[in-house]
């Protein structure tokens, strides 16, 4: 999806370009919390709407954040597993 998106878009997907795309989509997640929860004006739409916004940007973050471990040869499995599984057994 990203791939062809950017193709669409003439966009050439650098590092930089993985580390700030995430940003963009942790901005809208933000928004979208914000909304859901009633600190955000809501545009007019309902709360299963909110909800659902809420759920997409969820999903954006996390592909986004695989796009960027993928670029960067990182395995993510591993890296969740030394971070939150073994530190976290250590604490």
């Amino acid at each position: 999806m990203s791939a062809v998106y950017a193709h669409r878009h003439g966009i050439e997907r650098t590092p930089e370009w993985f580390v700030l795309k995430l940003q963009e989509e942790v901005g809208e997640l933000t928004q979208a919390f914000l909304m859901s929860t009633g600190q955000a004006r809501d545009k007019g739409k309902t709360l299963p709407e909110l909800n659902a916004d809420f759920r997409a940007e969820i999903a954006d973050v996390l592909c986004q954040t695989l796009l960027l471990a993928r670029h960067h040869g990182i395995d993510l499995e591993a890296a969740v597993a030394d971070k939150w599984l073994i530190r976290g057994s250590n604490s």
